[in-house]
Protein backbone atom coordinates (compact mmCIF):
# COMPACT_ATOMS: atom_id res chain seq x y z
CA UNK A 1 0.00 0.00 0.00
CA UNK A 2 1.40 3.40 -1.06
CA UNK A 3 1.36 6.48 1.17
CA UNK A 4 -1.38 8.07 -0.96
CA UNK A 5 -3.48 4.92 -0.58
CA UNK A 6 -2.90 5.12 3.18
CA UNK A 7 -4.20 8.71 3.17
CA UNK A 8 -7.24 7.62 1.18
CA UNK A 9 -7.82 4.77 3.64
CA UNK A 10 -7.82 7.27 6.51
CA UNK A 11 -10.19 9.57 4.68
CA UNK A 12 -7.73 12.43 4.29
CA UNK A 13 -8.14 12.32 0.51
CA UNK A 14 -10.49 10.47 -1.88
CA UNK A 15 -9.28 7.53 -3.96
CA UNK A 16 -10.16 9.52 -7.05
CA UNK A 17 -7.62 12.18 -5.99
CA UNK A 18 -4.64 9.80 -6.00
CA UNK A 19 -4.03 10.11 -9.74
CA UNK A 20 -4.58 13.88 -9.65
CA UNK A 21 -2.04 14.37 -6.85
CA UNK A 22 0.53 12.19 -8.63
CA UNK A 23 0.13 14.29 -11.80
CA UNK A 24 0.28 17.52 -9.77
CA UNK A 25 3.48 16.36 -8.10
CA UNK A 26 5.08 15.44 -11.42
CA UNK A 27 4.08 18.64 -13.23
CA UNK A 28 4.55 21.32 -10.56
CA UNK A 29 6.60 19.93 -7.67
CA UNK A 30 9.37 17.81 -9.26
CA UNK A 31 7.67 14.62 -8.12
CA UNK A 32 7.38 15.74 -4.45
CA UNK A 33 4.08 14.21 -3.26
CA UNK A 34 4.23 16.08 0.05
CA UNK A 35 4.37 19.42 -1.75
CA UNK A 36 1.51 18.39 -3.99
CA UNK A 37 -0.62 17.39 -0.97
CA UNK A 38 0.01 20.75 0.69
CA UNK A 39 -0.83 22.41 -2.62
CA UNK A 40 -4.12 20.53 -2.53
CA UNK A 41 -4.84 22.07 0.90
CA UNK A 42 -3.78 19.21 3.22
CA UNK A 43 -2.07 20.62 6.39
CA UNK A 44 1.65 19.82 6.71
CA UNK A 45 1.19 18.61 10.31
CA UNK A 46 -1.44 16.07 9.25
CA UNK A 47 0.75 14.77 6.41
CA UNK A 48 3.71 14.40 8.77
CA UNK A 49 1.67 12.62 11.46
CA UNK A 50 0.29 10.00 9.09
CA UNK A 51 3.62 9.56 7.27
CA UNK A 52 5.34 8.86 10.59
CA UNK A 53 2.81 6.15 11.45
CA UNK A 54 2.93 4.76 7.90
CA UNK A 55 6.73 4.44 7.92
CA UNK A 56 6.90 3.57 11.62
CA UNK A 57 9.25 6.50 12.28
CA UNK A 58 9.24 8.95 15.21
CA UNK A 59 8.40 12.56 14.41
CA UNK A 60 10.53 15.45 15.61
CA UNK A 61 9.33 19.01 15.92
CA UNK A 62 12.47 21.10 15.71
CA UNK A 63 13.04 24.18 17.86
CA UNK A 64 15.54 26.08 15.75
CA UNK A 65 16.93 27.92 18.79
CA UNK A 66 18.09 24.58 20.22
CA UNK A 67 20.18 23.75 17.15
CA UNK A 68 23.82 24.39 18.06
CA UNK A 69 26.48 25.23 15.50
CA UNK A 70 28.60 22.40 16.92
CA UNK A 71 26.09 19.73 15.90
CA UNK A 72 25.97 21.08 12.33
CA UNK A 73 29.64 20.12 11.89
CA UNK A 74 28.77 16.44 11.79
CA UNK A 75 27.01 16.76 8.43
CA UNK A 76 28.22 19.22 5.82
CA UNK A 77 25.87 21.79 4.35
CA UNK A 78 26.35 20.30 0.87
CA UNK A 79 25.26 16.84 2.08
CA UNK A 80 22.29 18.28 3.97
CA UNK A 81 21.16 20.22 0.89
CA UNK A 82 21.65 17.37 -1.57
CA UNK A 83 20.10 14.53 0.45
CA UNK A 84 17.44 16.54 2.35
CA UNK A 85 18.51 15.54 5.85
CA UNK A 86 20.02 17.54 8.67
CA UNK A 87 21.55 16.95 12.14
CA UNK A 88 19.35 17.94 15.07
CA UNK A 89 21.12 16.98 18.29
CA UNK A 90 23.87 14.77 19.74
CA UNK A 91 22.14 12.94 22.58
CA UNK A 92 23.72 10.18 24.69
CA UNK A 93 26.40 9.62 22.05
CA UNK A 94 23.81 9.21 19.27
CA UNK A 95 23.39 11.73 16.45
CA UNK A 96 19.71 12.55 15.88
CA UNK A 97 19.10 13.27 12.20
CA UNK A 98 15.95 14.76 10.69
CA UNK A 99 14.97 13.42 7.25
CA UNK A 100 12.27 14.45 4.81
CA UNK A 101 12.24 11.33 2.67
CA UNK A 102 13.36 8.20 4.57
CA UNK A 103 12.51 6.08 1.52
CA UNK A 104 15.34 7.70 -0.44
CA UNK A 105 17.85 4.84 -0.52
CA UNK A 106 20.73 7.07 -1.71
CA UNK A 107 20.17 9.45 1.20
CA UNK A 108 20.14 6.62 3.72
CA UNK A 109 23.32 5.16 2.23
CA UNK A 110 24.99 8.57 2.45
CA UNK A 111 23.90 8.92 6.07
CA UNK A 112 25.30 5.46 6.86
CA UNK A 113 28.61 6.45 5.25
CA UNK A 114 28.79 9.70 7.28
CA UNK A 115 28.03 7.79 10.48
CA UNK A 116 30.84 5.32 9.81
CA UNK A 117 33.26 8.12 8.94
CA UNK A 118 32.66 10.14 12.13
CA UNK A 119 32.35 7.02 14.31
CA UNK A 120 28.99 8.03 15.80
CA UNK A 121 25.71 6.06 15.45
CA UNK A 122 22.61 7.90 14.24
CA UNK A 123 18.87 7.82 14.80
CA UNK A 124 16.45 8.99 12.12
CA UNK A 125 13.49 11.25 12.80
CA UNK A 126 10.87 12.47 10.38
CA UNK A 127 10.76 16.27 10.15
CA UNK A 128 8.66 18.76 8.22
CA UNK A 129 9.91 20.69 5.24
CA UNK A 130 9.65 23.97 7.12
CA UNK A 131 11.81 22.61 9.97
CA UNK A 132 14.33 21.27 7.47
CA UNK A 133 14.58 24.65 5.75
CA UNK A 134 15.04 26.38 9.10
CA UNK A 135 18.00 24.11 9.87
CA UNK A 136 19.51 24.94 6.48
CA UNK A 137 19.15 28.60 7.43
CA UNK A 138 21.06 27.91 10.62
CA UNK A 139 23.93 26.54 8.51
CA UNK A 140 24.20 30.05 7.14
CA UNK A 141 24.17 31.48 10.64
CA UNK A 142 20.68 32.91 10.31
CA UNK A 143 19.29 32.33 13.74
CA UNK A 144 15.97 33.55 15.02
CA UNK A 145 17.31 37.03 15.81
CA UNK A 146 18.53 37.59 12.27
CA UNK A 147 15.33 36.28 10.75
CA UNK A 148 13.31 38.55 13.00
CA UNK A 149 15.43 41.54 12.07
CA UNK A 150 15.05 40.79 8.36
CA UNK A 151 11.28 40.60 8.76
CA UNK A 152 11.27 43.94 10.51
CA UNK A 153 13.42 45.36 7.76
CA UNK A 154 10.99 44.21 5.10
CA UNK A 155 7.80 45.19 6.93
CA UNK A 156 8.77 48.64 8.20
CA UNK A 157 7.35 51.21 5.78
CA UNK A 158 8.99 54.28 7.26
CA UNK A 159 11.55 56.19 5.25
CA UNK A 160 14.33 55.47 7.74
CA UNK A 161 13.84 51.72 7.59
CA UNK A 162 13.41 51.60 3.83
CA UNK A 163 16.58 53.55 3.15
CA UNK A 164 19.29 51.95 5.22
CA UNK A 165 22.05 52.66 2.75
CA UNK A 166 25.25 54.35 3.82
CA UNK A 167 24.33 57.39 1.63
CA UNK A 168 21.03 57.97 3.40
CA UNK A 169 22.53 57.44 6.82
CA UNK A 170 25.31 59.90 6.04
CA UNK A 171 22.71 62.53 4.98
CA UNK A 172 20.93 62.04 8.27
CA UNK A 173 24.16 62.44 10.20
CA UNK A 174 24.94 65.76 8.54
CA UNK A 175 21.70 67.11 9.99
CA UNK A 176 22.19 66.05 13.61
CA UNK A 177 24.46 67.08 16.43
CA UNK A 178 27.66 65.16 17.21
CA UNK A 179 27.04 62.22 19.48
CA UNK A 180 23.59 61.42 18.06
CA UNK A 181 24.87 59.29 15.18
CA UNK A 182 24.52 55.99 17.05
CA UNK A 183 20.77 56.45 17.53
CA UNK A 184 20.16 56.42 13.77
CA UNK A 185 21.55 52.94 13.36
CA UNK A 186 20.32 51.62 16.70
CA UNK A 187 16.75 52.40 15.67
CA UNK A 188 17.11 50.16 12.63
CA UNK A 189 16.66 46.37 12.66
CA UNK A 190 20.14 46.01 11.17
CA UNK A 191 21.67 46.45 14.63
CA UNK A 192 20.27 43.03 15.54
CA UNK A 193 21.93 41.46 12.51
CA UNK A 194 25.32 42.95 13.40
CA UNK A 195 24.90 41.82 17.01
CA UNK A 196 24.22 38.24 15.92
CA UNK A 197 27.23 38.28 13.58
CA UNK A 198 29.50 39.37 16.42
CA UNK A 199 28.03 36.86 18.87
CA UNK A 200 28.24 33.95 16.43
CA UNK A 201 31.86 34.84 15.68
CA UNK A 202 32.76 34.76 19.37
CA UNK A 203 30.87 31.52 20.02
CA UNK A 204 32.63 29.93 17.05
CA UNK A 205 36.08 31.05 18.29
CA UNK A 206 36.66 33.09 15.15
CA UNK A 207 39.72 35.35 14.91
CA UNK A 208 38.41 37.47 12.01
CA UNK A 209 35.07 38.44 10.44
CA UNK A 210 34.88 39.17 6.70
CA UNK A 211 31.82 40.98 5.28
CA UNK A 212 31.71 40.93 1.47
CA UNK A 213 29.09 42.05 -1.05
CA UNK A 214 29.13 39.90 -4.21
CA UNK A 215 26.45 41.80 -6.11
CA UNK A 216 23.83 39.10 -5.47
CA UNK A 217 24.27 38.46 -1.75
CA UNK A 218 26.17 39.54 1.32
CA UNK A 219 28.62 36.88 2.54
CA UNK A 220 29.87 36.85 6.11
CA UNK A 221 32.89 34.60 6.60
CA UNK A 222 34.59 33.64 9.86
CA UNK A 223 38.25 32.66 10.12
CA UNK A 224 38.45 29.76 12.58
CA UNK A 225 41.80 28.07 13.26
CA UNK A 226 43.28 29.88 10.29
CA UNK A 227 40.63 28.75 7.76
CA UNK A 228 37.83 30.92 6.35
CA UNK A 229 34.27 29.53 6.36
CA UNK A 230 31.14 31.10 4.89
CA UNK A 231 28.92 31.24 7.94
CA UNK A 232 26.18 33.76 7.15
CA UNK A 233 24.54 34.71 3.85
CA UNK A 234 22.31 37.80 3.88
CA UNK A 235 20.15 39.53 1.25
CA UNK A 236 21.64 42.56 -0.58
CA UNK A 237 19.20 45.08 0.95
CA UNK A 238 20.92 44.89 4.35
CA UNK A 239 24.43 45.49 3.05
CA UNK A 240 24.42 49.28 3.31
CA UNK A 241 22.99 49.22 6.81
CA UNK A 242 25.52 46.65 8.07
CA UNK A 243 28.51 48.58 6.70
CA UNK A 244 27.14 51.84 8.14
CA UNK A 245 26.56 50.24 11.54
CA UNK A 246 30.13 48.89 11.69
CA UNK A 247 31.56 52.21 10.49
CA UNK A 248 29.72 54.18 13.15
CA UNK A 249 30.85 51.77 15.86
CA UNK A 250 34.45 52.12 14.67
CA UNK A 251 34.16 55.93 14.31
CA UNK A 252 34.85 55.86 10.58
CA UNK A 253 33.55 58.30 7.97
CA UNK A 254 30.31 57.13 6.38
CA UNK A 255 30.70 59.30 3.29
CA UNK A 256 34.21 58.04 2.48
CA UNK A 257 34.07 54.94 0.31
CA UNK A 258 36.87 55.67 -2.14
CA UNK A 259 39.81 54.78 0.11
CA UNK A 260 40.53 52.31 2.94
CA UNK A 261 39.77 53.23 6.55
CA UNK A 262 40.89 51.74 9.86
CA UNK A 263 39.21 51.98 13.24
CA UNK A 264 38.22 50.00 16.31
CA UNK A 265 35.51 49.57 18.91
CA UNK A 266 34.81 47.55 22.03
CA UNK A 267 31.74 45.61 23.08
CA UNK A 268 30.64 43.87 26.26
CA UNK A 269 29.38 40.41 25.30
CA UNK A 270 28.37 37.99 28.06
CA UNK A 271 30.21 40.12 30.57
CA UNK A 272 33.48 40.05 28.55
CA UNK A 273 35.11 43.12 27.05
CA UNK A 274 35.90 42.30 23.44
CA UNK A 275 37.91 44.59 21.16
CA UNK A 276 37.29 44.69 17.41
CA UNK A 277 39.81 46.11 14.93
CA UNK A 278 37.97 47.28 11.81
CA UNK A 279 39.36 47.72 8.30
CA UNK A 280 37.35 48.79 5.25
CA UNK A 281 38.52 48.62 1.66
CA UNK A 282 36.80 49.67 -1.61
CA UNK A 283 35.88 46.73 -3.83
CA UNK A 284 33.99 46.26 -7.11
CA UNK A 285 30.49 45.94 -5.62
CA UNK A 286 31.07 48.04 -2.53
CA UNK A 287 33.27 48.18 0.53
CA UNK A 288 34.69 45.04 2.08
CA UNK A 289 34.80 45.03 5.88
CA UNK A 290 37.20 42.92 7.95
CA UNK A 291 37.07 42.82 11.75
CA UNK A 292 39.86 41.31 13.87
CA UNK A 293 38.58 39.98 17.21
CA UNK A 294 40.74 40.59 20.27
CA UNK A 295 39.58 39.06 23.54
CA UNK A 296 41.67 40.99 26.04
CA UNK A 297 40.19 39.08 28.99
CA UNK A 298 41.74 35.83 27.84
CA UNK A 299 44.98 37.30 29.07
CA UNK A 300 48.51 36.60 27.96
CA UNK A 301 49.52 32.95 27.75
CA UNK A 302 52.50 31.88 29.86
CA UNK A 303 55.59 31.15 27.79
CA UNK A 304 55.50 27.44 28.63
CA UNK A 305 52.01 27.09 27.14
CA UNK A 306 52.90 28.24 23.63
CA UNK A 307 54.12 24.85 22.38
CA UNK A 308 57.83 25.34 23.04
CA UNK A 309 60.01 22.28 23.58
CA UNK A 310 62.14 22.22 26.72
CA UNK A 311 65.24 23.10 24.70
CA UNK A 312 63.57 26.02 22.92
CA UNK A 313 61.99 27.30 26.13
CA UNK A 314 65.41 27.29 27.82
CA UNK A 315 66.94 29.19 24.88
CA UNK A 316 64.29 31.92 25.04
CA UNK A 317 64.58 32.36 28.80
CA UNK A 318 68.37 32.59 28.51
CA UNK A 319 67.94 35.29 25.85
CA UNK A 320 65.46 37.22 28.04
CA UNK A 321 68.00 37.11 30.86
CA UNK A 322 70.57 39.07 28.82
CA UNK A 323 71.10 42.70 29.91
CA UNK A 324 71.13 44.00 26.33
CA UNK A 325 70.80 42.84 22.74
CA UNK A 326 68.19 42.16 20.08
CA UNK A 327 65.58 39.37 20.11
CA UNK A 328 63.65 38.91 16.85
CA UNK A 329 60.51 36.93 16.08
CA UNK A 330 59.92 36.29 12.38
CA UNK A 331 57.03 34.98 10.35
CA UNK A 332 54.21 36.12 8.09
CA UNK A 333 51.10 38.00 9.21
CA UNK A 334 48.85 35.89 11.41
CA UNK A 335 51.57 33.51 12.62
CA UNK A 336 51.24 34.43 16.30
CA UNK A 337 54.31 36.68 16.58
CA UNK A 338 52.58 39.29 18.74
CA UNK A 339 51.24 36.63 21.12
CA UNK A 340 54.76 35.28 21.62
CA UNK A 341 56.07 38.82 22.19
CA UNK A 342 53.49 39.44 24.90
CA UNK A 343 54.30 36.12 26.57
CA UNK A 344 57.99 37.01 26.55
CA UNK A 345 57.34 40.44 28.08
CA UNK A 346 55.23 38.77 30.75
CA UNK A 347 58.37 36.82 31.81
CA UNK A 348 60.36 39.98 32.47
CA UNK A 349 60.83 41.67 35.85
CA UNK A 350 58.42 44.59 35.51
CA UNK A 351 59.12 45.93 38.98
CA UNK A 352 62.88 46.44 38.54
CA UNK A 353 62.81 47.31 34.85
CA UNK A 354 61.29 50.16 32.87
CA UNK A 355 59.56 48.34 30.00
CA UNK A 356 58.28 50.46 27.10
CA UNK A 357 56.47 49.13 24.04
CA UNK A 358 55.64 50.69 20.68
CA UNK A 359 52.64 48.95 19.13
CA UNK A 360 50.33 49.32 16.14
CA UNK A 361 47.81 48.60 17.49
CA UNK A 362 47.94 47.84 21.22
CA UNK A 363 46.24 44.42 21.21
CA UNK A 364 46.42 43.53 24.90
CA UNK A 365 46.86 45.83 27.85
CA UNK A 366 49.67 44.66 30.12
CA UNK A 367 50.00 45.96 33.68
CA UNK A 368 53.29 47.69 34.54
CA UNK A 369 54.25 48.01 30.87
CA UNK A 370 54.26 51.47 29.26
CA UNK A 371 52.42 50.76 26.01
CA UNK A 372 52.35 53.40 23.29
CA UNK A 373 50.00 53.37 20.28
CA UNK A 374 51.52 54.35 16.94
CA UNK A 375 49.77 57.05 14.91
CA UNK A 376 51.39 57.31 11.46
CA UNK A 377 48.81 59.88 10.35
CA UNK A 378 50.38 62.45 12.71
CA UNK A 379 53.95 61.30 12.11
CA UNK A 380 54.21 59.10 15.21
CA UNK A 381 55.84 56.00 13.69
CA UNK A 382 58.00 53.19 15.05
CA UNK A 383 61.10 55.18 14.09
CA UNK A 384 60.01 58.46 15.70
CA UNK A 385 58.62 56.61 18.73
CA UNK A 386 61.90 54.74 19.18
CA UNK A 387 63.82 58.03 19.21
CA UNK A 388 61.47 59.39 21.88
CA UNK A 389 61.48 56.43 24.26
CA UNK A 390 65.26 56.33 24.33
CA UNK A 391 64.92 59.53 26.36
CA UNK A 392 62.51 57.77 28.76
CA UNK A 393 65.28 55.83 30.51
CA UNK A 394 64.06 52.41 29.29
CA UNK A 395 65.61 49.09 30.24
CA UNK A 396 63.60 46.94 27.85
CA UNK A 397 62.03 48.11 24.59
CA UNK A 398 59.42 46.28 22.55
CA UNK A 399 59.01 47.46 18.96
CA UNK A 400 55.91 45.97 17.34
CA UNK A 401 57.50 45.55 13.92
CA UNK A 402 60.68 46.51 12.10
CA UNK A 403 59.33 47.73 8.77
CA UNK A 404 62.02 49.98 7.33
CA UNK A 405 65.71 50.84 7.34
CA UNK A 406 65.36 53.67 9.86
CA UNK A 407 63.54 51.53 12.45
CA UNK A 408 66.03 48.66 11.95
CA UNK A 409 69.03 50.93 12.49
CA UNK A 410 67.49 52.58 15.56
CA UNK A 411 66.64 49.16 17.07
CA UNK A 412 70.22 47.97 16.53
CA UNK A 413 71.61 51.19 18.05
CA UNK A 414 69.30 50.80 21.06
CA UNK A 415 70.53 47.22 21.56
CA UNK A 416 74.16 48.35 21.26
CA UNK A 417 73.71 51.09 23.88
CA UNK A 418 72.65 48.78 26.67
CA UNK A 419 68.95 48.03 26.05
CA UNK A 420 67.18 44.72 25.56
CA UNK A 421 65.09 45.13 22.39
CA UNK A 422 62.29 42.75 21.34
CA UNK A 423 60.72 43.06 17.90
CA UNK A 424 59.23 41.25 14.90
CA UNK A 425 60.39 40.97 11.31
CA UNK A 426 58.71 39.61 8.18
CA UNK A 427 60.92 36.76 6.96
CA UNK A 428 60.20 33.12 6.17
CA UNK A 429 62.78 31.62 8.51
CA UNK A 430 64.77 32.41 11.64
CA UNK A 431 68.06 32.44 9.73
CA UNK A 432 66.52 34.74 7.12
CA UNK A 433 66.47 37.56 9.68
CA UNK A 434 70.19 38.23 9.14
CA UNK A 435 70.12 38.69 5.32
CA UNK A 436 66.91 40.67 5.73
CA UNK A 437 68.54 43.15 8.11
CA UNK A 438 71.51 43.43 5.71
CA UNK A 439 69.08 44.15 2.83
CA UNK A 440 67.49 46.88 4.98
CA UNK A 441 70.83 48.62 5.24
CA UNK A 442 72.16 47.37 8.58
CA UNK A 443 75.88 46.58 8.51
CA UNK A 444 76.85 42.98 9.38
CA UNK A 445 79.39 44.23 11.95
CA UNK A 446 76.46 45.75 13.89
CA UNK A 447 74.20 42.66 13.59
CA UNK A 448 76.77 40.17 14.86
CA UNK A 449 77.27 41.61 18.39
CA UNK A 450 73.66 42.68 18.95
CA UNK A 451 71.42 39.82 17.71
CA UNK A 452 70.93 37.29 20.56
CA UNK A 453 68.35 34.97 19.07
CA UNK A 454 66.04 34.86 16.05
CA UNK A 455 62.80 32.90 16.35
CA UNK A 456 60.60 31.84 13.43
CA UNK A 457 57.10 30.52 13.98
CA UNK A 458 53.90 29.42 12.31
CA UNK A 459 50.58 28.15 13.63
CA UNK A 460 49.31 24.58 13.20
CA UNK A 461 45.93 23.11 14.02
CA UNK A 462 45.80 21.10 17.25
CA UNK A 463 44.41 17.62 17.66
CA UNK A 464 41.46 17.58 20.05
CA UNK A 465 42.28 15.25 23.00
CA UNK A 466 39.28 12.93 22.50
CA UNK A 467 40.07 12.73 18.76
CA UNK A 468 43.61 11.41 19.32
CA UNK A 469 44.16 7.73 18.48
CA UNK A 470 47.49 5.96 18.97
CA UNK A 471 48.57 3.88 15.95
CA UNK A 472 51.81 2.13 14.86
CA UNK A 473 54.27 4.44 13.13
CA UNK A 474 53.65 4.36 9.40
CA UNK A 475 56.74 3.34 7.44
CA UNK A 476 56.32 6.16 4.91
CA UNK A 477 56.23 8.66 7.81
CA UNK A 478 59.42 7.14 9.24
CA UNK A 479 61.15 7.54 5.87
CA UNK A 480 60.05 11.19 5.64
CA UNK A 481 61.38 11.99 9.12
CA UNK A 482 64.68 10.18 8.53
CA UNK A 483 65.16 12.03 5.23
CA UNK A 484 64.41 15.34 6.95
CA UNK A 485 66.97 14.92 9.77
CA UNK A 486 69.74 13.12 7.87
CA UNK A 487 71.99 16.23 7.74
CA UNK A 488 71.80 16.70 11.52
CA UNK A 489 74.74 15.39 13.58
CA UNK A 490 73.85 12.04 15.18
CA UNK A 491 74.03 13.57 18.67
CA UNK A 492 71.23 16.02 17.83
CA UNK A 493 68.90 13.68 15.93
CA UNK A 494 65.61 13.17 17.80
CA UNK A 495 64.41 9.65 18.63
CA UNK A 496 61.58 8.60 16.37
CA UNK A 497 60.02 5.67 18.24
CA UNK A 498 57.54 3.16 16.84
CA UNK A 499 54.17 4.88 17.31
CA UNK A 500 52.28 7.95 16.14
CA UNK A 501 48.79 9.36 16.50
CA UNK A 502 45.92 9.46 14.07
CA UNK A 503 43.17 12.08 14.18
CA UNK A 504 39.63 10.71 14.30
CA UNK A 505 36.26 12.47 14.71
CA UNK A 506 34.74 12.40 18.17
CA UNK A 507 31.44 13.40 19.72
CA UNK A 508 32.99 16.57 21.19
CA UNK A 509 34.91 17.47 18.03
CA UNK A 510 33.71 16.05 14.68
CA UNK A 511 36.54 17.72 12.74
CA UNK A 512 39.19 16.16 15.00
CA UNK A 513 41.05 19.46 15.44
CA UNK A 514 40.34 22.52 17.53
CA UNK A 515 42.53 25.50 18.27
CA UNK A 516 46.08 26.19 17.09
CA UNK A 517 49.55 25.88 18.53
CA UNK A 518 52.83 27.49 17.48
CA UNK A 519 55.57 25.60 15.66
CA UNK A 520 59.02 27.10 16.23
CA UNK A 521 62.51 27.44 14.79
CA UNK A 522 65.30 28.84 17.01
CA UNK A 523 68.46 30.45 15.66
CA UNK A 524 70.91 31.24 18.46
CA UNK A 525 73.92 33.50 17.95
CA UNK A 526 77.27 32.50 19.50
CA UNK A 527 80.86 33.53 18.78
CA UNK A 528 81.27 31.14 15.83
CA UNK A 529 78.03 32.39 14.33
CA UNK A 530 79.13 36.00 14.82
CA UNK A 531 82.26 35.24 12.77
CA UNK A 532 80.17 33.79 9.91
CA UNK A 533 77.82 36.81 9.96
CA UNK A 534 80.80 39.17 9.75
CA UNK A 535 82.49 37.21 6.95
CA UNK A 536 79.64 35.81 4.80
CA UNK A 537 76.08 36.60 5.99
CA UNK A 538 74.23 34.39 3.47
CA UNK A 539 71.47 31.88 4.19
CA UNK A 540 73.58 28.95 3.00
CA UNK A 541 76.63 29.73 5.15
CA UNK A 542 74.59 30.49 8.27
CA UNK A 543 72.41 27.39 7.76
CA UNK A 544 75.42 25.08 7.45
CA UNK A 545 76.91 26.21 10.78
CA UNK A 546 73.54 26.33 12.59
CA UNK A 547 72.73 22.82 11.44
CA UNK A 548 76.09 21.51 12.69
CA UNK A 549 75.15 22.88 16.12
CA UNK A 550 71.85 20.97 16.16
CA UNK A 551 69.38 23.62 15.05
CA UNK A 552 65.95 22.11 14.31
CA UNK A 553 63.83 23.50 11.47
CA UNK A 554 60.14 24.31 11.81
CA UNK A 555 59.22 21.27 9.74
CA UNK A 556 61.10 19.08 12.24
CA UNK A 557 59.39 20.74 15.21
CA UNK A 558 56.07 20.03 13.48
CA UNK A 559 57.08 16.39 12.95
CA UNK A 560 57.94 15.97 16.63
CA UNK A 561 54.63 17.54 17.65
CA UNK A 562 52.76 15.19 15.31
CA UNK A 563 54.51 12.13 16.78
CA UNK A 564 53.36 13.32 20.22
CA UNK A 565 49.80 13.68 18.94
CA UNK A 566 49.73 17.45 19.48
CA UNK A 567 49.02 18.18 15.80
CA UNK A 568 47.88 15.91 12.94
CA UNK A 569 50.69 14.68 10.67
CA UNK A 570 48.92 16.32 7.72
CA UNK A 571 49.88 19.70 9.22
CA UNK A 572 53.56 18.83 8.65
CA UNK A 573 53.08 19.30 4.90
CA UNK A 574 52.39 23.02 5.49
CA UNK A 575 56.02 23.54 6.51
CA UNK A 576 58.81 23.71 3.94
CA UNK A 577 62.57 23.77 4.38
CA UNK A 578 62.98 27.49 3.78
CA UNK A 579 66.76 27.50 4.23
CA UNK A 580 67.79 24.72 1.91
Amino acid sequence: MSFLEELAKRGVINKSQIGEIKNLAAQNYNGDVGEALMGAGIPEEKILEIKGEYLNLPIKNVNIEDISFDVLRYISEDSATHYHFAPIELKDGVLEVGVMDPENIQAMDALQFISTKIGIPFKVFLISKSDYESILGTYKGLGSQVEEALKELNQDETADAKNLSAENLSKEIKNIKPGEEVKIVEDAPVIKIVAVILRNALEGNASDIHIEYTGEKVKVRFRVDGILHTTIVLPPNVYGGIVARVKILAKLRLDEKRKPQDGSFSANIDGRKIDFRVSTMPAYYGEKVVMRILDSERGVKPLDQLGLSETNLKMIREALGKPYGLILITGPTGSGKTTTLYSMMNELDKEKSNIVSLEDPVEYHMPDVNQSQMMPEIGYTFASGLRSILRQDPDIIMVGEIRDKETAQLAIQAALTGHLVLSTLHTNSAIGAVPRLVDMGVDPYLIAPTLIISIAQRLARMTFPSSRKEVPLDESVRVQIEEQIKDLPIAFQPKIGDKMYDTVPSAECPSGTRGRIAVFEMFKIDREMQAVILKNPTNAAIYKLARSKGMLMMREDAMLKSLQGVIPFTEVYNFNNENE
